[in-house]
């Protein structure tokens, strides 16, 4: 009898989706919005609930068989879009460099590291914030998902050590946490970060003065840490994890690894190593060395995008052996080191993402028609919460890059001849938010990977990223926005 409710149940919930999938265009649709725009608003809302209560990976490819019955959207774009994405590829690669990563001893060593420190064996909400305050400092010169990828194989150690089942809280808020404080970090400073620096740009354009980075940064770093502890305290207050694992583990019962890290592991950490410098130095050199051949080398690496150091890491892998055998079987972690229902998950996003910001469907210029005359005469700290809330959930629905362009062009049209709103303050503001996408899987590819990872799921991530969200929305708008008011 529990059997067929269940089934009843997961029946009646795919018949609800797919009248949304199919239905939606059918409905009277707003004025200025296409029936178009109205089938693409059901397709998200469709998958969306099955994403929450049934499964990521099928939903995920029926999602690509929906969007290609939008008119102006053609099948083979699509699939080229999903899964010829450079993202796509960008992920596919880093999951089998990070797999060799994971094989080896530097990966216990590191967690070990966070768990026996002296500041960690304080107590347990010691070590989460060690542990975030890790991800905070680091993100604020790499970017979110290279980040998040550098420490999904540390905090699965981490689970490992501490010995976490899946659907434990601690892990969750582990997991929620690490993607959180990677979106947040990111948002910090505009170091090899693309948001922040799109928004700066358009203020630029318009106004012939540059925002400089240390205005930009005196806003930001302030409002990143403030964001960060209330993220911690919600965990704390709301989601309220059985932290026994962290109290009751006891540093000296766990087994020492013994000797130095072998030169075969030297090795992939230096392969690694060389990865990771290939993805974030060109963001860091070039904007202090502006001539010369150092400069032309790393904007010839950087013009090869995300996706070029881990296909450089991944041959070098294979090619390398030590004693007779390569440092990594293709082969091998093809099938175990990537989540496959997590990269098609990604991919299907990323077809979503270029649907809701298609500019012949038009939903974003009819949000920004829709949003304009509201705003324009509003007081200037609402105008300000307007501007900020708009990005924070335009970036965790849709493309953080097209959030930055379309929000910032929007602020700029409706501000440009108002005295007493300061223009670039809510720039600041928008290239933070934009950047603060860790709600839901279009928002960012680590959105999904953890999301479908076990450790959290959809309506967790989607739970606590918005609750979090609210809280970096309120903390820019009524802390970021005086400080930008006062500096510049």
């Amino acid at each position: 009898m529990e059997n067929s409710k269940s089934s009843t149940k997961r029946y009646l919930i795919i018949i609800v989706a797919l009248l949304c999938m199919f239905g939606f265009r059918l409905l009277p649709a707003p004025e200025g919005l296409s029936a178009s725009g109205m089938q693409v608003i059901g397709v998200f809302v469709g998958v969306l609930i099955l994403w929450l209560t049934i499964s990521i990976d099928w939903p995920s490819i029926l999602m690509i068989g929906a969007l290609a019955l939008v008119p102006e959207l053609k099948f083979n774009a699509i699939l080229s879009g999903a899964y010829g994405n450079s993202t796509f590829v960008f992920l596919m690669y880093t999951f089998v460099v990070t797999y060799a990563l994971s094989k080896t001893s530097f990966i216990k060593r590191t967690a070990l590291a966070f768990i026996t420190s002296k500041i960690a064996s304080k107590g347990p909400w010691y070590f989460v914030t060690l542990y975030f305050a890790s991800i905070i400092f680091i993100g604020c010169f790499i970017s979110p998902t290279v980040l998040f990828f550098v420490y999904l194989p540390i905090v699965e150690e981490i689970y490992r050590l501490l010995k976490l089942e899946k659907g434990s809280k601690l892990a969750s808020m582990l997991m929620m946490g690490t993607v959180i404080m990677c979106g947040i970090s990111s948002g910090m400073t505009p170091i090899a970060h693309v948001f922040p620096l799109i928004a700066l740009g358009l203020y630029q354009d318009m106004y012939g003065v540059a925002i400089n980075y240390a205005n930009f940064m005196t806003i930001a770093i302030p409002v990143g840490l403030i964001c960060s502890a209330l993220t911690i305290f919600a965990f704390k207050l709301i989601l309220k994890p059985d932290m026994t694992a962290l109290k009751n583990f006891d540093v000296k019962t766990m087994a020492s690894i013994e000797g130095k890290v072998g030169f075969d592991e030297k090795i992939i950490l230096a392969i690694f190593a060389l990865v990771v410098a290939l993805w974030v130095l060109p963001g860091l050199i070039t904007p202090i060395i502006t001539t010369g051949p150092i400069y032309t080398f790393f904007k010839w690496i950087d013009g090869f995008g995300t996706a070029m150091p881990p296909l450089i890491g991944l041959v070098l892998l294979c090619i390398i052996q030590y004693k007779g055998k390569a440092l990594l079987s293709f082969s091998e972690a093809m099938s175990k080191g990537v989540s496959w229902p997590s990269l098609i998950m990604c991919a299907s996003t990323l077809a979503l993402g270029s649907a809701i910001t298609n500019a012949d469907i038009g939903l974003t210029t009819w949000l920004s028609a829709s949003l304009t005359p509201i705003i324009s005469s509003l007081s200037p700290i609402i105008m300000v919460l307007i501007f900020t809330l708009w990005a924070a959930i335009q970036t965790n629905l849709s493309s953080n890059m097209v959030t930055a362009t379309v929000v910032t062009a929007a602020a700029l049209a409706i501000t440009t001849s108002m005295t007493n709103v300061n223009i670039a303050g809510i720039v600041v503001n928008i290239g933070m938010m934009a950047s603060y996408a860790f709600a839901t899987p279009p928002a960012m590819p680590c959105v999904a990977i953890a999301a479908s990872s076990g450790w959290t799921d959809t309506m967790n991530m989607m739970k606590y990223g918005f609750i979090v969200m609210i809280l970096c929305v309120i903390v820019a708008t009524f802390i970021g926005y005086p400080i930008s008011t006062f500096i510049m």
